[in-house]
């Protein structure tokens, strides 16, 4: 365990900010900023595209790929980050599967509230199986709200009567819009970027006063997980949203669904961004492209 670099990791995070709620321009602007300093792999192409109605980016690795294609959700709690934002992410991925990734750009509250990132999801998703893409060869991942739109969007497409995709994998994903988890106040403090008040700043904008008890918004207490595909929730003990994966995998476990719960010790939310940075990252990259490699061949 690289007691150094999460001591390192943990105090950059602890940097003093300001206590009053930042405009949704300020959270953006400085997300962006703060996801510069990730590493991104230098052995991967990075062009635009589109898919669906949005844009998004697609990555693919500089060497022959493998069959399959990844389609990956960024974090930032609906309302902030992008394709751009999470490439230290998706970069990793690719370079670890020499699968492709599509990172899409969906919608972002609180101009467009809940259900258009999902919506957003479900058209690109429907769009690569009406390319051909065969969904036994496609993958979600995300992290944060990204997760929780990977998970969401699989509920949606079974309600549509599309086949399921192949896996999903979930950073640190965001499962529980009612805030219920008791984790959500047994780390407060030790969560180096949340607290059930920023929580909720996010929340109630994404929410638009629509009620967080459904299925698709609070899929670890509400959601029917039969017939869904393997699930791998990556979290650390740090988290506020440690419960949110940790319900999910009892969720899943309960509806016979292949589920691993992968918790690493001592680490920050979404800490699979900081690969190069910190080694439990880079592990933690590691099993996620070893599941989804298990899982499209």
């Amino acid at each position: 365990m690289s007691r150094e670099q999460r001591k390192a990791v943990n105090e950059m995070l602890r940097r003093p900010q300001t206590s009053k709620p930042k405009t949704v321009e300020k959270m953006r602007a400085d997300f962006a900023a703060m996801m510069t300093a990730m590493k991104v792999p230098t052995d991967v192409r990075i062009t635009q595209t589109a898919l669906g109605n949005r844009p998004g980016l697609l990555v693919e690795p500089a060497q022959d790929a493998r069959l399959g294609i990844i389609l990956y959700f960024h974090g930032g709690g609906y309302v902030f980050g992008s394709p751009e934002t999470a490439m230290s992410l998706t970069g990793n991925l690719v370079s670890r599967t020499s699968i492709r990734s599509v990172s899409l750009d969906y919608r972002l509250a609180p101009e467009h509230p809940f259900p258009a990132a999902l919506n957003d999801a479900l058209s690109a998703y429907r769009a690569l199986l009406e390319t051909g893409v065969e969904a036994k060869s496609i993958a979600f991942a995300g992290d944060s709200a990204g997760g929780g739109i990977a998970v969401s969007t699989c509920l949606m497409a079974q309600d549509a009567g599309l086949p399921m995709p192949a896996a999903v994998v979930a950073f640190s994903p965001s499962l529980d819009k009612t805030l219920s988890g008791a984790s959500i106040d047994s780390k407060a403090g030790i969560d180096p970027f949340f607290t059930r008040k920023n929580l909720a700043y996010t929340t109630a904008m994404y929410l638009s006063g629509q009620d967080p008890n459904q299925e698709l918004l609070s899929p670890a207490r509400f959601a029917n997980l039969a017939g869904f595909p393997p699930l791998l929730l990556q979290v650390g003990t740090n988290e506020v949203l440690l419960d949110d994966s940790a319900r999910m995998a009892e969720r899943a476990r309960a509806a016979d669904v292949d589920v691993i719960l992968d918790v690493t010790a001592d680490v920050p939310h979404v800490f699979q961004a900081f690969a190069g940075i910190l080694d439990e990252a880079d592990q933690a990259l590691d099993r996620a492209a070893f599941f989804i490699i298990q899982h499209l061949s």
